[in-house]
């Protein structure tokens, strides 16, 4: 199986999450859109009809009292031209329906002194005519008029004092009173109210309409920006949107197109370094190995015959040797890493008792007496052995270099899918900033262990008896930790409830794409 091997520098953000986030920010925008241009519509509508329903009101009401005041005025002059002063009750209250017969019938009151009468003798005048509007009648100034409510209902009330017709215009004591009904031109402003709210409903709905119109026409870019910046985030650096017009949206998709450009740039230097750097190492690698195996032939022969030599060429000799099978060691990891980061290292998975390799890769090694193991024996799942032994090696090795015995293994199956082995020593443990790097590349953790390497390479073969690795590549971590996501687990490090490190394999029994090779 192929291991995928990430494609970009940077973290994708979840599609779905974007996709969310997507769907809130435009559908709130275009909420506040249309919310805006309906607001703005309802407000200018209800102004419009304040204004026009005052305007109306005011115009209607002036002509009314225009005309009402100037009939009065010419009624009485008519009227009172032939009439006798000073009357009595009959005459007064013949002349008061005089008044009236020529204006419509309206309610006429017809005052003098003492003296009043009402052309309409039913009527109920006294709530209609107030002694505001009597005593300005009475000052003798001319005619006044005043709007009253009575009982519920609008009146318009004009009084007029009758003069002398001689020159110096004296008050004759006679007053005329005429009352006229408003309801008319009340029911005739309501209806231009009513019908100006019900003109405010069809405005409203079509402030919605073109605000939904006006929202798809500026969130239509937005969308295509939001679309364009999640294809960016998934992976594809290709992604552009098209700038159409010199406004800040087509600014804002200049800018896009910039930003995606650069990073489309960057990111092919930094592939093209990478795969420099692994073409580098990969090579450098396989041209150290034939070097390598002269000289680890050559050092096999002088440790065989270390005995032999004096104690100086002896130790050089036997110095050699580690150190040249540590160059060994290491070659063969970078060998390793480079077949990871390539993608290129792959599973032969195969139904596998795990109890069964785990003794086996302790015995390879000669650890059997020095590690405690606590196995489960009915453990099978699908793996590669090869790779299962590397990581076993590699922990347990790290295990008794850097920590304190006893170190116990110890491989349970706490799921019905999933299993763990568990490497526990008893040494100083881990500080937790070491902790968090452990797995790092050649990261050395010199204050956190007793010798100067976390870890190193354990595959077949190896120390015999009673012999310890000596100093590791710094890469055996990290490449068990690339074994155990090949086979979709992982490897997890912790503090003893003693002291002491503890790591964690977790594996799935069977792996979801088995592979061959």
């Amino acid at each position: 199986m192929r291991r995928p091997v990430p494609r970009r520098s940077f973290r994708p953000v979840p599609r779905r999450s974007c996709r969310r986030w997507s769907r809130r920010f435009v559908g709130g925008l275009r909420v506040r859109l249309v919310v805006t241009f309906v607001l703005v519509a309802l407000v200018s509508a209800v102004t419009a009809t304040a204004l026009a329903y005052r305007d109306a009101r005011t115009a209607v009401l002036q002509r009314t009292q225009n005309t009402a005041v100037n009939d009065v005025r010419e009624r009485v002059a008519t009227v009172a031209a032939g009439f006798d002063l000073p009357p009595d009750q009959r005459s007064l209250a013949r002349f008061a329906a005089k008044v009236s017969e020529g204006l419509g019938a309206r309610i006429v009151v017809a005052r003098h002194r003492d003296l009043s009468a009402v052309s309409d003798a039913y009527a109920d005048t006294e709530g209609r005519i107030t002694a505001e509007l009597r005593a300005a009648v009475r000052s003798g100034d001319g005619a006044r008029f005043q709007r009253v409510q009575w009982r519920g209902d609008p009146y318009l009330v004009v009084g007029t004092p009758v003069t002398y017709a001689d020159g110096d215009r004296r008050t004759s004591g006679l007053e005329v009173f005429v009352i006229t009904g408003l309801r008319a031109e009340r029911d005739d402003t309501a209806a231009l109210l009513d019908s100006v709210r019900t003109g405010t409903v069809p405005v409203v709905v079509l402030a919605a309409l073109l605000a939904l119109l006006a929202a798809g026409t500026v969130l239509r870019p937005v969308r295509k920006l939001g679309r364009a910046t999640r294809e960016l985030a998934a992976g594809d650096l290709g992604s552009r949107v098209a700038v159409r017009g010199h406004d800040e949206l087509a600014d804002l998709a200049r800018t896009f197109n910039e930003t995606a450009d650069a990073l489309q740039a960057s990111d092919a230097e930094l592939r093209a370094q990478e795969a420099k750097a692994r073409r580098f190492v990969a090579d450098v690698s396989h041209e150290l190995r034939t070097p390598l195996a002269a000289m680890t032939m050559v050092a096999t022969v002088l440790e065989e015959d270390a005995d032999q030599l004096p104690p100086d060429a002896a130790h050089a000799a036997r110095t050699v040797g580690a150190e040249t099978a540590r160059l060994s060691r290491l070659v063969e990891d970078l060998m390793e890493i480079s077949r990871f980061d390539a993608g290129a290292a792959r599973l032969n998975a195969a139904p596998t008792d795990l109890a069964d390799t785990v003794r086996a890769s302790l015995a390879l090694r000669g650890w059997t007496d020095r590690v405690t193991v606590e196995l489960r024996e009915d453990v099978r799942a699908v793996v590669d052995r090869r790779r299962i032994d590397v990581i076993v090696a590699n922990l347990v090795g790290n295990a008794l270099r850097h920590g304190a015995p006893p170190v116990t293994v110890t491989l349970a199956a706490p799921g019905g899918d999933r299993v763990t082995l568990e490497v526990a020593d008893h040494g100083p443990g881990l500080p937790p900033e070491a902790r968090e790097r452990v797995f790092d590349r050649f990261y050395k953790a010199d204050a956190a262990r007793t010798r100067s390497t976390i870890e190193d390479s354990g595959r077949g073969g190896g120390p015999g008896e009673g012999e310890v690795f000596g100093q590791g590549s710094g890469l055996g971590m990290a490449i068990a930790l690339e074994n155990a996501r090949l086979h979709g687990g992982t490897i997890q490090v912790g503090q003893g409830p003693e002291g002491g490190a503890v790591f964690t394999l977790r594996l799935p029994l069977r792996h979801p794409e088995e592979g061959d090779g």
